[in-house]
């Protein structure tokens, strides 16, 4: 892992994006980096963790170029055989985080676009969490934080009765769905976890379909429950 302001240099330009052949190619002969390889980019939302910017390779064989974008920490990867997952992973043992981890791409010329697509899922993150993510494991949080108003629409239809209860009752209720949700919609796994009888749980979802009009039975339905409790999970204010 490699940080300085000479390596700053020749990243921004591909971190913004739309850079030239020549540009590329004179930042992959400063930076040792072939043109054409399995790149990922990272975007953090805290300092990088100084073990982070060791010089040398990991132990998978990946090579990491720490710059900045945007007022983010971002680094470049060359990738090891593990791919992107294995670069979240890193950051993870590093305490790293929050953090975004883009998809893989096959040239430094694509590094900007991945940048992006990093900083997005990095928007996915919890508010206060330390997360690491990678934005091919929240695909549809990702269209939600890219289309704000949107978003906000989405939460005042579904959830919008939900939302005028008070704290209390409205934690309840959302952590039922939760963990209903995690428990792969069985209501007994749930009742287990939440340590509370099945027909409370049961109860607890009848309301939430009430005061929501949707059913937890009807898949499109469910979808919109899905969707507006991530607009929730990502909103700085408490559920």
């Amino acid at each position: 892992m490699r940080r300085g302001t000479r390596y700053g240099a020749l990243l921004g330009p591909l971190l913004a994006g739309g850079a030239t052949p020549a540009l590329v190619t004179r930042a992959a002969r400063g930076l040792g980096l072939p043109e054409r390889g399995r790149y990922a980019v990272v975007v953090l939302g805290t300092p990088v963790p100084d073990a982070a910017v060791a010089e040398g390779p990991d132990a998978d064989g990946s090579r990491w170029w720490w710059g900045e974008a945007e007022s983010r920490e971002v680094a470049v990867v060359l990738l090891g055989p593990a791919g992107p997952a294995r670069a979240a992973a890193r950051l993870r043992e590093l305490g790293a985080g929050p953090g975004g981890v883009s998809p893989e791409v096959g040239s430094l010329a694509e590094v900007g676009a991945a940048r992006r697509l990093a900083g997005t899922a990095l928007l996915t993150c919890e508010p206060g969490s330390r997360e690491i993510v990678r934005l091919d494991e929240r695909l549809p949080a990702a269209l939600l934080v890219s289309r704000p108003e949107l978003s906000t629409r989405l939460l005042a239809e579904v959830f919008g009765p939900l939302l005028t209860l008070v704290p209390a009752e409205r934690s309840l209720l959302v952590e039922t769905l939760e963990t209903w949700l995690e428990c792969g919609g069985s209501v007994g796994r749930a009742a287990a976890r939440l340590g509370c009888h099945r027909n409370t749980v049961f109860n607890r979802l009848r309301r939430l379909e009430r005061l929501t009009a949707r059913s937890l039975s009807r898949p499109r339905e469910l979808v919109d429950l899905v969707l507006a409790l991530d607009v929730l999970r990502l909103s700085s204010a408490p559920p």
